[in-house]
């Protein structure tokens, strides 16, 4: 059989097994709670609050929208024109066209390229969060968060692209198989190190002082049988005033990480509340189960950029002799960002359906849906989250519940439990 028979089958067996741990690891059997209770729920925030939500996210709105077709048709115009190839090239030209300075410096240069055109979106976003209130940073802030995002993902592509490319020298033949090997790997090691490496980069860390919560939130982890090696405090609150809370980590570098601005809005009871969701992800394997899909979805990606990519008209649109071509990744980057957009409406679904079984563990292990109550109704408010968004926009991309369904999900386990 030909390495491209070969591909063919590798990919149906990614997909059969991404359809395998999709239908396993997501809890597909959790509904959104009652439209009725919901818009009950809707009733009782004040009406304020919903409004000043609301009108937040439509001044966000045409911006993110923009940004995303903007960032569309860049990455068309680079990807099904010669100009992409051309730019790799150029990029390569003061080290003699190597084919290690292409992929590096070329492969950098179209991502570049991408986020400098999406930039000024970036900026109006940073202007309606510090218009609103949520952004603390001010501008000097926000440009040294934004140098040090692309210092990290420049490190990171540059390994990627180098590792990638050099595969396709070594094997020319079935470098899809030992890419898509290495993309999964990747993906793995990521997981693990992102949060010692990369999240300092962004937040100072520093141990929760000991006293009754850090106790209390310590207890919570081990009674819910998630070892955790600390609970530490982020410096949210030089950038935003955001609330949050997550379990970061796997194995031995897990932690509970709170936001201090949520220590310092919200209850004792309201931070235990948003931590023992972030202990249902740990419970239930959510960052695993993540991590493994990730991988799996890596490995097909690169099989199919392989089968799609080797398609002549692709290939002479972008003015390329061959997929493995250093010059032909603006063409895979293409295929990448239009695969990203058609698959975000599955990802969202999966997405708040894990985090609805999280928020169920919550109300399990706590046993106190008031406080659950008071807690989503705290993160809207502070957050200036749309209580009930657009459903359209609910569908595309919302990666949690809304408001409402997470507070008629309390209210459910509250008449359940009669609590």
């Amino acid at each position: 059989m030909s390495p491209r028979g070969w591909a063919v089958l590798t990919l149906a067996g990614l997909l059969v097994a991404l359809a395998v741990v999709a239908a396993v690891l997501i809890p597909w059997q959790r509904p959104p709670a009652p439209r009725a209770d919901q818009l009950a729920a809707l009733r009782d925030l004040p009406a304020e609050q919903v409004a000043r939500g609301r009108e937040f996210r439509a001044a966000l709105r045409p911006g993110g929208w923009a940004a995303l077709g903007i960032g569309l048709l860049v990455a068309l115009a680079l990807g099904l024109t010669p100009l992409g190839s051309r730019l790799v090239e150029l990029a390569g030209r003061p080290f003699g066209g190597h084919w290690a300075a292409q992929a590096v410096l070329g492969g950098l240069a179209v991502v570049l390229l991408a986020d400098l055109v999406t930039l000024p979106f970036a900026a109006w976003r940073h202007t309606v969060l510090t218009r609103y209130g949520l952004a603390t940073n001010g501008w000097g802030g926000w440009s040294v968060d934004l140098l040090k995002s692309y210092a990290v993902s420049a490190v990171i592509g540059a390994v990627a692209l180098l590792g990638f490319y050099s595969v396709i020298r070594l094997a020319p033949r079935w470098w899809w198989a030992l890419g898509a090997a290495g993309a999964a790997g990747l993906v793995v090691l990521l997981s693990f190190v992102l949060p010692v490496l990369v999240e300092p980069v962004f937040n100072r860390f520093t141990p929760m002082e000991p006293g009754p919560l850090r106790t209390q939130l310590m207890d919570l982890a081990a009674r819910d049988g998630v070892p955790v090696r600390d609970v530490l405090v982020a410096d949210a609150s030089r950038r935003t005033r955001a609330v949050n809370a997550y379990v970061s980590g796997l194995g031995p570098t897990r932690r509970i990480v709170v936001y201090d601005t949520l220590l310092r809005e919200a209850s004792p009871a309201e931070v235990t509340a948003v931590v023992a969701h972030e202990l249902g992800h740990a419970k239930d394997r959510d960052v695993a189960a993540g991590t493994l899909t990730g991988a799996l979805g890596a490995a097909a990606a690169v099989v199919a950029l392989y089968l799609l990519g080797s398609s002549g008209p692709l290939l002479r649109l972008a003015g390329v002799d061959s997929v493995a071509q250093p010059r032909a990744f603006p063409l895979l980057v293409a295929l990448v960002t239009v695969a990203g957009l058609l698959s975000a409406p599955a990802q969202a679904l999966m997405s708040r359906r894990v985090e609805a079984r999280a928020d169920a563990h919550a109300l399990a292990l706590t046993g106190d849906p008031t406080a659950f109550e008071a807690m989503q109704r705290r993160l809207a408010g502070i957050n200036l989250a749309d209580p009930d968004p657009p459903r359209l926009e609910y569908l595309y991309s919302a990666s949690h519940p809304s408001t409402v369904e997470r507070i008629a999900a309390a209210r459910a386990y509250a008449r359940k439990t009669g609590r």
